[in-house]
């Protein structure tokens, strides 16, 4: 500023490092206040206290970048004493270790000295090289954890048998090779930087449900060796099921009020008696039902109670379902805990999880005894209501096992449902709408589907939750990992009660401050493909969905020239 436009800088003192403090006199200030305001001094204040700004970013960078530097210059110092500890500690070990042969090769026998020497030698090559090698880094201040290759390449008598006879000798004495040389033999396949190898820090992995360790959702999946993680592409694989031993019992399932089931049922009955030699077991009304066409159906065996229908999977080798996708829900349902594999012949109206006709039973059932045949793991929801009054999650209802989905809408109530969702200890949404689908893969196409979830395919391990008619334009379904367990409550301020459904039967009232909890059931529904699980899937969603069905476009019309 210059003098007529009132420059307050005559009363201000110049500090040692060359910026003027304006605040630092009293009377400067007093005189600054009792001057008239100036047009346009707004506009230099403004601009002063922008650049004032600018600096104070500046020292702030330069602040932290001097911390971050001597953070990490301490980093280094640490790494550094940690690995001249660990390779003085080793140092001393192998001293002990080379004396010690030494001194079974005084006590050995002439006749033992060549054994003694193919033994020891590459061991005590190794061991000398990497002293050596050792010795020259601590001396010049400059050991990084890193190994030359040179070095190890160059000695003269270092050839690579010599590497294999040390990779197996050193671990019984002691001495590991794969320290020295890092993971075995050299090769182009490893990872160099400068010519350097890179030491990789060994871990293990855990597997974790509900925040403690447990072996229930572990799968054979991934595999961990030297560092690096690798998946076995389980889920791109198909699964075959082979027979070790002849099956020799089946179980028969029909659909109910249908003659054309019934003629089958019977048919297939006698041609397993007779040609397969085969125990057969049916639902105490299929029981009734043949008895009633012919005595002769005597040797049929059904259970009488609940009691037995859970040893049924003990009993069971087979199961045969004649009817349609109900009919398999059925089928899983009569089974708590394992279940066998499933044959599912389609006398439905869609038929995603029934592939094989009932006009050639007896080649695929001739096909299925025999094997091997490709299956389906068909996973399924374990779902436990919890009510307000339980004193822990420990006290629930039965569980119940469902197939396709577990649904939570509001019933007859004309108010929105209110469900506050967790997975986990994570809070996931709050669901308001005409409900909530917590869908298996394999119920993917049913009323998730309707809802505007996602086809997915039945051998993808997960859950999906997908809302009913939501309040809100944004919320789109999700699809979770099958590990987690989802928790879905009615919050105690809810206008009305929600009603919990299990596969479409089973129906619940949830009151406020009851909660239902879903998790993936450890025991799936094994179902024999026709062809394989994929060629299957993309069948039934072409035939039963028409599935992007549409007329071809016209070859006639305009082109690109």
């Amino acid at each position: 500023m210059n003098k007529n436009k009132g420059d307050a800088s005559v009363s201000c003192s110049q500090p040692e490092n060359g910026l003027i403090d304006l605040f630092n006199s009293e009377k400067a200030v007093q005189e600054l206040l009792q001057q008239p305001p100036v047009q346009g001094i707004d506009d230099h204040l403004i601009e002063f206290s922008e650049a004032l700004r600018t600096v104070a970013k500046a020292l702030r960078r330069v602040s932290e970048g001097k911390a971050s530097a001597q953070a990490e210059a301490a980093e280094w110092k640490r790494k550094y004493e940690l690995e001249r500890a660990r390779n003085l500690q080793l140092e001393r070990k192998g001293d002990g270790i080379c004396t010690k042969l030494q001194s079974w090769w005084t006590q050995a026998s002439p006749d033992n000295a060549m054994g003694i020497i193919k033994l020891i030698f590459p061991c005590i090559l190794c061991w000398e090289i990497w002293k050596e090698q050792n010795r020259r880094e601590l001396s010049s201040g400059e050991h990084n954890g890193d190994y030359s290759a040179e070095n190890l390449t160059n000695q003269p008598m270092m050839c690579n048998e010599a590497r294999k006879q040390s990779e197996r000798c050193c671990g019984k004495h002691g001495i590991f090779s794969h320290e020295v040389l890092h993971n075995g033999e050299i090769d182009s396949d490893t990872e160099m930087v400068n010519n350097k190898f890179m030491r990789k820090a060994s871990f293990k992995l855990s597997w974790w449900c509900k925040g403690e360790k447990s072996d229930q959702h572990k799968h054979d999946i991934v595999s961990f060796e030297r560092g690096n993680i690798t998946t076995a592409e389980r889920s791109s694989k198909q699964i075959s099921l082979k027979w070790e031993s002849h099956p020799q019992t089946v179980l028969i399932l029909t659909k109910p009020n249908s003659t054309s089931v019934r003629i089958l049922c019977a048919d297939m009955v006698r041609w397993l008696r007779e040609q397969k030699k085969m125990e057969i077991f049916v639902e105490p009304r299929v029981k009734v039902e043949l008895m009633t066409e012919s005595p002769n159906f005597d040797f049929v065996q059904t259970w009488k109670d609940d009691k037995e229908t859970l040893l049924l999977h003990t009993n069971v080798d087979l199961v045969v379902t004649l009817g349609g996708d109900g009919t398999v829900l059925w089928a899983a349902s009569l089974f708590k805990g394992p279940i066998p594999p499933v044959v599912p012949f389609s006398l439905g109206s869609l038929g995603f999880m029934t592939p094989f006709h009932s006009e050639q039973y007896r080649e695929c059932l001739d096909s299925i005894l025999r094997g091997p045949f490709s299956i389906t793991l068909r996973h399924r929801l374990q779902c436990h209501v919890i009510r307000d009054a339980a004193k822990s999650e420990y006290e629930s209802e039965e569980p119940i096992l469902v197939l396709n989905e577990v649904t939570i809408d509001r019933g007859i109530s004309s108010f929105l449902t209110n469900l506050e969702c967790y997975s986990d200890s994570s809070f996931v949404t709050c669901v308001q709408g005409d409900g909530l689908i917590l869908s298996t893969t394999s119920g993917s196409t049913a009323y998730s589907l309707a809802a505007g979830g996602s086809m997915v395919h039945p051998q993808v391990p997960g859950i999906l939750f997908t809302p009913i008619c939501p309040h809100s334009l944004s919320f789109r379904p999700l699809i979770l990992p099958e590990h987690v367990t989802l928790r879905v409550q009615v919050p105690f301020n809810s206008r009305g009660h929600a009603w919990a459904s299990f596969d479409g039967k089973d129906r619940k009232q949830l009151a406020p401050g009851d909660a239902l909890v879903v998790s993936m059931a450890p025991c799936p529904v094994p179902t024999a493909c026709q062809v394989d699980s994929t060629s299957d899937f993309l069948r039934s969603i072409h035939e039963g969905l028409h599935w992007n069905l549409r007329k071809t476009q016209s070859f006639e019309g305009p082109r690109d020239l």
